[in-house]
């Protein structure tokens, strides 16, 4: 007779099923867990749940055995063969207690796993497939827990007609975080956790306004959290979600453990890269265009984004198109060494720094019908366009990588010629280059 395994569980209802919510410990969990595709017999719902247990699971594994702040949502399960057998439970009761725990023993019990059932994820198949991984590796991480919720499954058509709905709600009608609320609640992911930092510490991002972190604070609590777009009538600089990627952009250089989003640096590396982080992005705010000075001298910060009735003498970088594009070329000429820093500085300074000048032209649109008035275009090839015109001006490595600038130019501008010709251009050629 197999051994039996007893772990306790609450049994609820919800709709027309009933359930179990259990505790279970990890070395239980990879003993009598399996994947739907490992059950014999079980094509049909091995087709359907086993999605692509992979490569996704690495990143959790090593989350476990490596984060002493772990944690895993609870995993879905069906029994197959039937609900598992269920014995309830009642706290003794005193004249003491018996009043604080009138009712606290409702549908309280021990769920058994005696091999006459097979357990198999619904929900969790990357969970499970870490943990089965972690606890070879690590086999004191057995001791740890897990909510498990297991559901009946019948093997008969109508069984497995209601597993498969019950697998559909539970995909269709789940709720992944958003990358803004990955940016605001993440405590592994370094770059966020110093996104967060700056808009609490620096002087000027901290500042309430310049970072627009909320698209939406209704009346009754709700919160939605900025995206990638500043708002036509808003006052920010940027978005929490735009600074985010500057963040990132702008971290090159720094200790390995910051590119580890799943396991937290050191405060010792999260404090020298935010030092680094601010110096690179103060730096920046002076190089282009002396964004930080104008936007803190003007009265009304949307007018220096789009002057009234000049729409296209606004400050190229009050636009997040444009910021990113900046940062991405910044990354690339220093991972590259095209350029020291400093240099690389100067030159951005140099710039014209109106929408309707080149190289910021690409992503602006003259509005006809309205003179002196127009649009950003957020179209991704005039960004990429706009990103391949800013190395042509800051440090190109070849005439070819010019020459291909200039095409892209023409082909989203409709056959518009750039502004400023190559041959000025192969002047910023260093000299190795210029007959490549």
């Amino acid at each position: 007779m197999p051994s039996k395994t007893f772990v306790p569980a609450f049994e609820a209802r919800v709709g027309n099923w009933k359930y179990y919510s259990c505790l279970m410990s990890y070395a239980a969990v990879a003993r009598e867990i399996n994947f739907a595709h490992e059950l014999g017999g079980n094509q049909d719902l091995g087709t359907m749940i086993q999605r692509g247990v992979g490569s996704r699971t690495t990143d959790i594994t090593n989350y476990l055995l490596t984060n002493e702040n772990r944690f895993l949502g609870a995993i879905i399960v069906a029994a197959w063969g039937g609900a598992p057998e269920y014995i309830p439970l009642e706290m003794e009761k005193s004249p003491d207690n018996g009043d604080v725990l009138s009712g606290m023993d409702r549908n309280f019990g021990v769920l058994t796993f005696d091999g006459t059932h097979q357990f198999f994820a619904l929900d969790g198949q990357h969970r499970l497939r870490a943990i089965k991984d972690a606890v070879k590796r690590n086999p004191e991480l057995g001791r740890e827990d897990i909510t498990v919720i297991v559901v009946p499954h019948f093997d008969d058509e109508a069984g497995r007609r209601r597993t498969r709905r019950l697998f559909t709600n539970i995909n269709r009608n789940a709720v992944k975080t958003t990358a803004q609320e990955n940016i605001a609640l993440d405590e592994d992911d370094g770059f966020a956790i110093l996104t967060r930092r700056l808009l609490d510490d620096h002087e000027f991002l901290g500042r309430q306004g310049t970072v627009q972190v909320f698209s939406k604070v209704g009346n009754d609590g709700e919160l939605r959290l900025a995206t990638r777009q500043v708002g036509v009538s808003g006052t920010a600089w940027t978005t929490i979600g735009v600074l985010y990627d500057l963040v990132t952009e702008l971290g090159f250089g720094l200790h390995e453990s910051m590119n580890k989003t799943s396991q937290r640096a050191t405060d010792d590396v999260l404090d020298e890269s935010y030092e680094i982080i601010a110096q690179r992005l103060d730096e920046l705010l002076s190089a282009c265009g002396d964004m930080r000075d104008r936007y803190e001298s003007h009265a009304a910060p949307k007018d220096l984004r789009a002057p009234k009735a000049r729409d296209g003498e606004g400050h190229p970088f009050m636009r997040p198109a444009v910021q990113i594009q900046i940062a991405r070329a910044a990354r690339h000429i220093s991972d590259q060494g095209l350029l020291p820093w400093p240099e690389l500085l100067k030159r951005l300074h140099e710039l014209d720094w109106r929408m309707t000048a080149a190289p910021f032209s690409v992503v602006w649109q003259e509005t006809p019908e309205a003179a002196r008035k127009g649009k950003m275009v957020t179209a991704k090839e005039n960004g990429q366009a706009l990103y391949e015109l800013l190395l042509a001006h800051l440090a190109p490595n070849s005439k070819s990588q010019i020459e291909r600038a200039l095409r892209n130019y023409r082909t989203v501008k409709n056959g518009e010629r750039y502004p400023i010709s190559g041959e000025e251009l192969m002047r910023r050629l260093p000299a190795a280059a210029e007959f490549n």
